[in-house]
């Protein structure tokens, strides 16, 4: 039987020590009973259905049931009951429109006395409040359970997060064989049984020798009643061979919950059959629920000291990073404290593709591979594992400095990560038994079965780090929060300060236009001043006065041009974009034939090296960058045949840089450019030359190239060769 498969509470038998009575909601009519109320009831089974619970009970108690119908069953649990001579403490719970009593049989002799319960739960409830640890709060738990219900053994089972069982806690008798920090595989208590132990906090089986009880399905829809938060539920048979393998003939179990997650189980043993009463039960099981509510304080104190040190670590490097004007530079400058953060070995941070290593770490290559592969395989800003070879069979080849990884993202668009890394430490697990001996092959797939032996099995573990503890995978989270904190706080500083400059420039373009247009009145009104003297006094001014009057012409022609330059540069910062659809292969003929009319020259030719894609923009503005960049081409060179060759970029390296914007180019045979002045020419009134040489400029042109550009959105960069010719590429959307 594969006890993984197995619908536990499904089984249709109850355990024999008690009578299970169905109701009906809210009738109160008998629907079912277990097939043993002759035995203790003295009544047939089939005489009891449909029959009312009032042929049982007596007024007081049915009014009780009654009362609790849409309230809580535990104010009134357990009835004390007795039907035919015989004395039963009666234990009432609904579920699926359902109302199960369950009667289980006690001696006349015995009477419950809760007013005890006070007394012995105060005096331990003082005692695990003093406790400063999970060590010292699991140690004085199975005492003090073992002291109450006088078992044989009485452990705390831990699930790990390996879903492995580890026993971390025993209270037992002298002579027995200590199972403390034994483990025990997951499938010593498969899923099915975890998801009960999470609905039922206590479970009790008095006697694994017993003969199950049968227990029919409904008499009208055959349905099979659901048992899952029955006392006195039947017991799986792969469960009680189990427990007789182990020697064990009678056991509690109180499940521990820990954030509305099944954190471990208190297991008691004993090697004689035991019944707890009730009340004992009630008890050990508020135990358990105490020990649930303190465990979150408890395993905060646990680790204490590395906690502070390494919320110290945090601390430190927050306020670093806050103050840093680039946050990569710092955290690379921090690496070694960030390495610290979570107890690595080494840690590499990845920004955008380049790595920076710290510690212990595998190779650049072996990392690049590990992200391409986390990169598909993880979805979560974070991933840890102690175990990476069993996901990546690479790692055993780095094993050494990465059995085990701590993945952040930080960003995935751009590739920033950091991983932190622990090499491998070869440990000797101490197993219950050999686990691998519940897994057997079968024909019909694999199958989980009981195990037969339970003497101490030994296994050594490879190819693992030690596991990251919850804290310091929480500090690598603070972390992450932190950094994204600090990126947003930058990103809200540079939105203000591009407010702020955005502002400046428009106020410095509209002054810019109004001081331009103001300068040419005056400046004009000196040229023809200049003009009349020359004119009226040619006879009478000498060679000399004659020359100056000249020279200043020439300075007021040429202030005029700048004058005309600023105010087209200005005109371009101000003026709205009217974005449409452009055929470049179109506009750059247009281009070709007006300089052809108005080029004195005529041994030039542009080339379009292939179609040219469609582009958007303003159609203005792109030929007055187009025209710039090939009058250019023309006007610095020497060549006798002037080449403008146009086209775009296809290698999807290229196009990569670009981030998937077209890259165009505009390159010509002419003069060239020194390396040294590549970032200068785009700035204002920057000229290579003299004034006069190649047809004179005033220095404006590359500038408006550059402003066309960026006011679309895209990027100017080129490439030129010194007395062989340069090639200019932007982008466009």
């Amino acid at each position: 039987m594969n006890y993984d498969h197995q619908e536990i509470q499904l089984l249709g038998t109850i355990q024999p020590h008690g009578v299970l009575i169905i109701l009906n909601d809210p009738e109160l009519t008998i629907c079912q009973v277990s097939q043993n109320t002759e035995k203790w009831l003295g009544y047939q089974p089939n005489d009891l259905i449909n029959k009312h619970i009032s042929l049982l009970l007596n007024e007081k108690q049915v009014e009780a049931i009654t009362n609790c119908l849409k309230k809580d069953f535990n104010y009134i649990n357990p009835l004390d009951l007795k039907i035919k001579k015989q004395f039963f403490q009666g234990i009432i719970h609904s579920f699926n429109n359902f109302i199960f009593l369950e009667l289980e049989i006690i001696n006349q002799s015995y009477s419950s006395n809760f007013f005890q319960f006070y007394q012995v739960t105060n005096n331990i409830i003082k005692k695990l409040q003093k406790t400063k640890n999970l060590m010292e709060l699991s140690t004085i738990i199975v005492a003090e359970i073992r002291k109450l219900t006088e078992f044989d053994r009485v452990m705390i089972y831990r699930f790990e997060d390996n879903k492995y069982g580890h026993v971390i806690a025993e209270a037992k008798r002298e002579n027995l064989d200590s199972f403390f920090n034994l483990h025990y595989p997951e499938t010593d208590i498969p899923l099915k049984a975890r998801y009960l132990f999470s609905l039922n906090f206590l479970r009790v089986i008095p006697d694994v020798y017993y003969q199950p009880v049968l227990l029919l399905n409904h008499p009208e829809t055959n349905e099979i009643f659901d048992l899952s938060y029955s006392v006195l539920r039947g017991v799986s048979p792969c469960h009680l061979e189990y427990l007789k393998n182990m020697g064990v003939k009678s056991s509690m179990t109180i499940s521990i919950i820990n954030n509305n997650h099944l954190w471990g189980l208190i297991a008691c043993h004993n090697y004689s059959p035991k019944y707890v009463p009730y009340d004992i039960r009630t008890v050990c099981e508020f135990l358990g629920k105490i020990m649930s509510i303190e465990l979150p304080a408890k395993e905060e104190n646990e680790y204490l000291n590395d906690k502070i040190s390494l919320k110290n670590i945090q601390t430190n490097l927050i306020n670093s990073l806050s103050k840093s004007t680039n946050l990569i530079d710092s955290l690379i400058n921090n690496g070694e404290q960030i390495q610290n953060l979570v107890n690595g070995n080494g840690v590499a941070i990845c920004a955008d593709d380049e790595l920076f290593l710290f510690g212990k770490t595998p190779s650049e290559k072996e990392i690049y591979h590990l992200i391409d592969f986390l990169e598909i395989e993880t979805k979560n800003d974070i991933y840890y594992t102690n175990n990476l070879s069993k996901i990546y069979e690479k790692a055993q080849g780095f094993k050494d400095v990465a059995s085990g990884i701590l993945l952040l993202t930080l960003t995935r668009v751009t590739r920033y990560y950091i991983i932190w890394f622990r090499g491998e430490v070869i440990q000797t697990v101490k197993w219950a038994g050999n686990p691998y001996n519940s897994i057997k092959i079968e024909a019909d797939g694999i199958t989980l079965s009981p195990r037969n032996s339970f003497q101490e099995w030994q296994e050594k573990v490879k190819f693992q780090s030690l596991p990251w503890q919850k804290y310091e995978i929480q500090e690598a989270i603070e972390f992450k929060n932190a950094v994204v904190g600090i990126i947003l706080q930058k990103a809200d500083e540079l939105a203000s300060l591009n407010l702020e400059l955005q502002t400046i420039n428009q106020e410095l373009d509209a002054f810019t236009y109004i001081a331009s247009h103001d300068l040419k009145e005056p400046l004009r009104g000196i040229y023809n001043y200049s003009t009349f003297l020359l004119e009226d006094y040619e006879n009478i001014l000498d060679q000399d006065g004659k020359d100056k009057l000249n020279t200043l012409l020439s300075l007021t022609k040429r202030m005029e041009g700048l004058i005309e330059a600023l105010l087209e540069y200005s005109r371009i910062g101000r003026t709205g974009l009217t974005i449409k659809p452009i055929n470049l292969t179109n506009l750059i003929n247009n281009i070709t034939k007006m300089l052809k009319a108005s080029y004195q020259e005529k041994n030039w030719e542009i080339i379009i090296s292939k179609t040219l894609p469609n582009t958007q923009g303003d159609p203005i503005l792109i030929e007055e960058l187009l025209t710039n960049l090939i009058t250019n081409g023309l006007k610095y060179n020497h060549q006798q045949q002037k080449v403008i060759e146009i086209g775009y970029l296809t290698e999807q390296k290229e196009i990569e840089i670009a981030k998937s914007k077209i890259i165009f180019y505009i390159k010509d045979n002419g003069m060239g450019i020194q390396e040294k002045h590549f970032n200068t020419i785009f700035r204002i009134f920057k000229r290579l030359h003299g004034q006069n040489q190649y047809g004179g400029g005033n220095g404006v042109g590359l500038t408006i190239v550059k402003r066309i550009i960026e006011r679309h959105g895209g990027n100017i960069w080129l490439e030129s060769v010194y007395g062989e010719g340069t090639t200019f590429y932007f982008t466009l959307p």
